[in-house]
């Protein structure tokens, strides 16, 4: 699969720049055949000089990487020109025409995966960083991409792998008894496993906050300030704001990125009773963003004591602070002066996305049932251990735990696997 590929790696439109990618054999001759550089390439050099595209030329730059200290692997040139839409087109034709083809979608990153270059896991890494909306994204994107989630699953494989020369050994020397001396340590290796793998789950909840956003209810009574507050987070008028209870009549979302992670904010109508159809579908589409937010902001009012799901943090407000002020509250704030803005930021934060670490994320339902895999297998294998069954008969689980953790770094991942995560990819990738 060293066959030249070409594409073109930044986005298409105006700009400073363009990036025209090729990889593969005769890169560097190509190369040779359209840059104006008398002389050897030498690698990792940037050069300056036209660029020859056929019907036009550029003025820009071009660079050689030589297999295999390249990103794919294989010898990478790049030429860098003039942005815009037809001067990179131009230059990508004439690569094709120079025998090239034009690359698929995430070839590029592909072909460093099949190479060795970095795991299957480190790809999707560069996916999320690519495909991320906030600062969290990114930098849990580039966990993903230097490695972290493979180093704990490799880990853990060697572990297992420590286990199942147990079993071996014996199934291989029954003479020698050690089934008894081994089996505790085995149990403790797996329980071990268990815990890593459970504590890892855990990350899933965030991973998932980081991609989709935390989804913020804002509830009350009509007229309680919730569309003031709204507008206040957020920083500009998004909600009508009215004296007349009951203006809200549908959800109103707006997104807030506090930390590097995104918030995503929902202004909902008054709880109460009413006989207007259009207020009582209003109220039944608050209850079901109250339903499926991960924090709720209750703006607080004498005699109101609704009843909220289990399981969500509430974060209690009291509002209108420059007009009366209570002290049974989470944070009293304004919306019209900001006083307590920042608190109740602080307070979001922390109840309703915890805090983040430089540990393996969860990014991907596709890791989450890998890992949610391994640890049912790996638990099975402990309690057969404890029962006192026969080796052989968790063998196999312990041989599916390693399997399936080894598709987090590629290693034992199916080419359909494989296939679907490049296919997300763009073109140029």
């Amino acid at each position: 699969m060293d066959d030249l590929i070409s594409a073109i790696a930044t986005a298409v439109g105006a700009g400073g720049i363009a990036v025209v990618r090729m990889s593969g054999r005769d890169a560097l001759s190509v190369a040779k055949k359209m840059f104006s550089r008398k002389g050897d390439f030498e690698p990792n050099r940037m050069y300056a000089g036209e660029i020859d595209a056929g019907s036009f030329r550029d003025f820009g730059m071009c660079v050689y990487f030589r297999a295999p200290r390249s990103f794919t692997g294989e010898d990478v040139v790049e030429f860098h020109c003039h942005g815009g839409t037809e001067i990179a087109r131009g230059i990508l034709r004439r690569t094709l025409a120079l025998g090239a083809r034009l690359a698929e979608r995430g070839e590029f990153t592909k072909r460093a995966y099949l190479n060795g270059k970095l795991s299957l896991s480190a790809a999707e890494g560069v996916g999320e960083m690519i495909a991320a909306s906030s600062e969290a994204q990114v930098r849990a994107g580039y966990l993903l991409y230097n490695e972290k989630l493979t180093r704990l699953g490799t880990q853990l494989q060697n572990k297992l792998k420590h286990c199942l020369a147990e079993v071996d050994a014996d199934l291989d020397y029954p003479e020698e008894d050690l089934n008894a001396s081994s089996r505790k340590e085995i149990v403790g290796v797996l329980s071990d496993a268990e815990a890593e793998l459970a504590a890892l789950l855990s990350q899933y909840a965030a991973g998932r906050k980081i991609k989709a956003g935390v989804s913020v209810a804002l509830v009350g009574n009509p007229n309680a300030g919730k569309s003031s507050l709204f507008n206040a987070l957020l920083g500009y008028d998004r909600a009508i704001v009215s004296d007349v209870a009951g203006t809200t009549r549908d959800v109103v979302e707006g997104t807030l990125e506090i930390g590097g992670v995104n918030f995503r904010l929902t202004d909902t109508a008054g709880l109460r009773e009413s006989a207007d159809a259009v207020e009582r579908e209003g109220v039944r589409r608050a209850r079901e963003a109250i339903k499926g937010a991960d924090v709720i902001v209750w703006l607080k009012e004498d005699g109101d004591s609704p009843v909220f799901p289990e399981g969500i943090p509430v974060i209690t407000v009291g509002a209108k602070s420059d007009l009366s002020r209570r002290g049974d509250c989470d944070v009293v704030l304004s919306s019209h002066t900001g006083e307590g803005l920042d608190a109740l930021r602080q307070l979001l934060y922390e109840k309703g996305f915890g805090r983040e670490n430089d540990g393996a994320f969860l990014l991907s339902e596709r890791h989450y049932r890998a890992a949610q895999a391994a640890l049912d297998a790996v638990r099975a294998a402990r309690n057969a251990a404890e029962e006192g069954l026969p080796p052989e008969l968790y063998a196999e689980d312990i041989r599916r735990a390693w399997e399936t953790l080894g598709t987090l770094s590629g290693e034992t991942a199916s080419e359909a696997i494989v296939t679907e995560i490049f296919d997300k990819f763009c073109v140029g990738k």
